[in-house]
């Protein structure tokens, strides 16, 4: 992940090939797994300051091991993986956020709410370019 500053400075191909975390964060999708020994509440305030500085940055993902399905060990090719920009993307978005909450211990609903008052940039440059135009889903 990068700073925005840092993320303007990269040519306009580049850009295409990162992505915003402002969904992410702001939906509630984007939680950090809470260690068993820490209480929620304490965990909750830790989290909320680590996600006021992700929503700023830009990530670019290089998926090495495709772990859905099944495979033993990272096979094939890496593949360049972006992220989710709107809840739409998704399909089932809060049955799959649900599941994945109920392994973590986790609510993204409650995570959203206490995120609504975050500031959300603007997402800049040609960042998110898989979903403007309508990239594989």
């Amino acid at each position: 992940m990068i700073s925005e500053a840092l993320f303007k400075t990269l040519d306009a191909y580049e850009q295409r090939l990162w992505h915003s975390h402002v969904f992410e964060v702001a939906s509630g999708m984007l939680m950090m797994p809470r260690p068993p020994l820490v209480p929620a509440a304490v965990w909750d305030v830790a989290e909320k300051a680590e996600m006021a500085q992700v929503v700023q940055l830009y990530g670019k993902v290089w998926q090495l091991w495709q772990t859905n399905r099944g495979d033993k060990l990272p096979l094939g090719k890496p593949q360049l993986m972006t992220s989710y920009t709107a809840e739409d993307q998704m399909p089932d978005f809060e049955r799959r956020v649900e599941e994945r909450d109920a392994r973590f211990g986790s609510d993204f609903r409650r995570a959203r709410e206490a995120r609504s008052e975050m500031e959300r940039p603007e997402v800049v440059g040609g960042a998110d370019a898989t979903w403007k135009e309508g990239g594989e889903r």
